[in-house]
């Protein structure tokens, strides 16, 4: 089995280590201290498990299965953590086990034999990680992948959301970003009270709106900060009118 460490303390990657060196048949691939080390070292090395910490700089566990995901969809993921309110999102995006630290040898040993059959040939190729994006609450980020490099762009700052195809134009900064997703999916992962798809092409962050214009009787545009016009349905001028009350 090849493996990866990541965790953003050394002396727990060193705890992983000795432990799995109880397993003769384990191969350490890499070891790394955040979670961009780790999304690369996933697409580049193709490992079949990776021990993940949740909370790290700069991206957190979740967000490295979200981004490595496209690259490996096979590889399976066992969290190790000092946070037990995360169990369910990991079970969510289908974590092979949760080890809530500190933990024994005996404990981790019962994790990597969960971990052992959810790659066993009877259960098939192992399951594709799709579902990286289920949360507990709204998106506070976005994550957008430009070859080697990530984009993390606060929902905050977003202004415009745009469909083009199977992706998504992200508007935030006076910079614009393309995402390998789907408007409606993005919309499900997004605040309501904040992010209103006023289109079927659009979606606005309205606290980044000027004003609402009527264009004719039955058309309407919404003038965000930067300028930008977007084109309102009669849907949307609902949805606007609801929120905005």
């Amino acid at each position: 089995m090849r493996v990866i460490i990541v965790d953003d303390e050394a002396l727990a990657r060193a705890l992983l280590r000795e432990y799995l060196g109880a397993h003769a048949d384990i191969t350490i691939v890499a070891d790394c201290a955040n979670g961009f080390e780790a999304v690369k070292a996933i697409a580049e090395l193709q490992p079949d498990l990776v021990f993940l910490d949740i909370q790290m700089p700069k991206l957190n566990g979740f967000e490295v299965v979200e981004l490595a995901a496209t690259a490996n969809p096979a590889t399976r993921y066992l969290f190790v953590t000092a946070f037990d309110q995360y169990a369910l999102k990991a079970f969510e995006v289908r974590a092979v086990d949760y080890l809530l630290k500190p933990f024994s040898q005996q404990r981790f040993d019962a994790a990597l034999a969960s971990a052992r059959a959810a790659l066993a040939p009877h259960d098939g190729v192992a399951a594709v990680v799709r579902d990286a994006r289920a949360r507990s609450g709204p998106l506070e980020r976005v994550l957008i992948r430009d070859g080697a490099r990530v984009h993390v762009i606060a929902a905050a700052d977003i202004e415009v959301i745009e469909a083009q195809d199977d992706y998504v134009e992200i508007s935030a900064a006076d910079k614009r970003w393309l995402k390998n997703q789907r408007l409606a999916e993005l919309e499900a992962q997004l605040d309501p009270g904040r992010f209103v798809r006023v289109h079927r092409s659009y979606i606005v962050n309205v606290a980044k709106m000027r004003r609402i214009e009527a264009q004719t009787k039955d058309s309407h545009i919404c003038v965000m900060h930067d300028g930008r016009s977007v084109p309102v349905s009669r849907s949307g001028l609902q949805k606007l009118r609801e929120l905005l009350a």
